[in-house]
């Protein structure tokens, strides 16, 4: 029998200030999708990132949770560099680009990070290597990871998606500079280079590659 599918959409993220929160997170671009006042105690206030799939909603009496107490939320993107020039860009206070020796990294939240931050991204730029972190104004903690291409299996390899315009750019631009080296072997055009591309990044983004 075939699983249900459920769809995970929603986090809660504990805030003390219902309209700064929601200021803060219209700074950084993300979808307002509802805005709920029954006119009592309760409010709720949902908003999406770029891309994603799932949103994060705020509001008063939506959880028992301490305001700041939300740690170690992910975003991922396809360019750590970008998405974290974006944010200075919109007024966002955000860590360096920085990389693990091992799997952990940073003595500020080393319940999260680890103990050895290392500056810069990863040398090889390796998926999942390369992060930068930020909070919003209650302190709950945001990381942002580069992802370019998943552990094979994390990917439907049959139903391949790009989550925006700029992530399926990021990938052309992977495929371009890999198909350059794959043209110097070749010792001349490859007239094929449509099928290479979109065999390239479909591997790419299954983790075949």
């Amino acid at each position: 029998m075939s699983p249900v599918d459920m769809k995970f959409e929603i986090v809660i993220v504990p805030v003390s200030d219902v309209d700064r929160a929601k200021e803060f997170y219209a700074r950084l671009g993300w979808r307002l999708d509802a805005d709920f006042n029954d006119g009592k105690a309760f409010r709720v206030v949902q908003c999406t990132p770029p891309g994603s799939a799932c949103s994060v909603i705020f509001g008063n009496d939506v959880t028992p949770a301490a305001p700041g107490s939300a740690q170690g939320l992910y975003l991922v993107v396809s360019d750590i560099e970008a998405a974290r020039n974006e944010l200075i860009d919109r007024g966002v206070a955000v860590s360096e680009v920085f990389h693990s020796e091992g799997v952990y990294a940073g003595t500020d939240e080393p319940y999260l990070f680890g103990r050895v931050r290392v500056s810069g991204p990863d040398p090889e730029r390796g998926s999942y290597r390369s992060f930068a972190s930020f909070h919003d104004p209650d302190g709950n903690g945001w990381l942002l990871q580069e992802i370019t291409a998943r552990i094979e299996g994390r990917i439907d390899s049959a139903a391949t998606t790009f989550a925006s315009a700029s992530d399926l750019a990021a990938a052309f631009r992977r495929a371009e500079q890999a198909h350059g080296e794959y043209e110097k072997t070749l010792g001349h055009r490859d007239d094929d280079w449509p099928e290479w591309y979109a065999a390239y990044m479909v591997s790419e983004q299954s983790g075949k590659r």
